[in-house]
């Protein structure tokens, strides 16, 4: 049973129509007004009193129209359209004022110029702060809500105080999933629609705002807007292809071309290299030439230069034997001369 209980108390449901007693109660069962401005909103209702189209200062698209409460009484409309402008482009733009004062009654209108950017700052502008003030943002109730009666009447949603008139159903204070049984046959007398039991949502889902119910013209008129963006779109699709192509071909040709430079570049650098070692073998070649023609100079010019000393050696040598010969001639002759000259006798003298 608490399990169950717990479950309720985190499952909500949103109102898509508008009554005034279901409004006051808190999980949309109550059939009876439990105040007096409630039973003001019922005969509102009921008679017809309040008509939501009446009001000449609403113009606009109200698919295109976003409601933004509980503002600041400094924000002005500069502020708020400067801000606005983050979710999209705005068309139009109300800051609802006091007739007598002009003051500012924390409560504006703001139109966008399509229906996707109200969407847009419908799901992101929601709770963010302007001047310091959370703000809460809506659609368009008062044009497409079924059976919309205003606060100032006993009706409209939410309220801040939990003792004043708090409504119920909207998207900040939705009905609770009920914990007693539905009364299903005093709320049909009523013309009260009954809770979706077994459907209900998390509190942390957001109820999605109503769409433009579009007609057989509006629909052929879309469809053949979308078959000729379709079509279009195959067309661009098939230029940009064949652009794609082109392109890849030319870059492909780009890329051979680019190769070839290369190989011929490759096959210079090789012929410049074949060159080079050939110039350089030749070099190494003649150096070494040269240097062989040297080494036999300097072999044949010692040859001449060792031959050239042991032929003057030999000279040196045949003269002093000579000189050596001579002498010991001179001496033979010397000696032979004493001897002749010795052997005579002195009678012979």
């Amino acid at each position: 049973m608490e399990k169950m209980r717990a479950r309720n108390l985190n499952s909500v449901f949103y109102a898509e129509s508008y009554h005034p007693i279901q409004a006051g109660s808190i999980d949309g069962t109550d059939v009876l007004p439990h105040d007096n401005a409630i039973y003001r909103a019922h005969l509102c209702s009921s008679i017809g009193l309040y008509d939501p189209f009446g009001d000449p200062k609403i113009i606009g698209d109200p698919y295109c129209t976003l409601f933004v409460g509980r503002l600041s009484r400094l924000t002005s409309e500069d502020t708020l359209r400067k801000v606005m402008s983050k979710y999209g482009r705005v068309k139009n733009l109300r800051l609802v004022r006091d007739i007598v004062t002009g003051a500012s009654r924390g409560y504006a209108f703001v139109e966008f110029e399509t229906e996707r950017e109200m969407q847009r700052a419908y799901m992101d502008a929601h709770h963010s702060y302007i001047d310091d003030c959370e703000i809460i943002v809506d659609y368009n109730r008062q044009q497409l809500m079924p059976g919309w009666i205003p606060r100032r009447l006993g009706g409209g949603l939410s309220g801040k105080k939990e003792s004043g008139q708090l409504r119920f159903g909207g998207r900040e204070k939705p009905f609770r999933a009920p914990l007693k049984p539905i009364p299903y046959e005093e709320l049909k007398k009523l013309g009260i629609p009954p809770p979706p039991e077994g459907r209900y949502m998390s509190r942390f889902q957001v109820p999605s705002p109503p769409r433009r119910e579009r007609d057989l013209s509006d629909r052929e008129e879309g469809s053949h807007r979308r078959s000729s963006k379709d079509k279009n779109r195959t067309e661009d699709a098939l230029k940009s292809s064949a652009d794609t192509e082109e392109e890849h071909y030319r870059r492909s040709s780009s890329h051979r071309d680019d190769e070839e430079r290369h190989y011929r570049r490759s096959l210079s650098y090789r012929e410049d290299e074949e060159g080079h070692y050939r110039r350089s073998s030749s070099h190494q070649e003649d150096h070494s030439r040269k240097r062989r023609s040297s080494e036999r100079k300097e072999e044949k010019a010692s040859h001449y230069h060792h031959r050239g000393s042991s032929e003057k050696e030999h000279r040196y040598r045949s003269s002093e034997s000579e000189k050596h010969s001579r002498k010991r001639k001179e001496r033979a002759e010397h000696s032979h001369r004493r001897e002749k000259y010795s052997r005579r006798s002195p009678n012979e003298d």
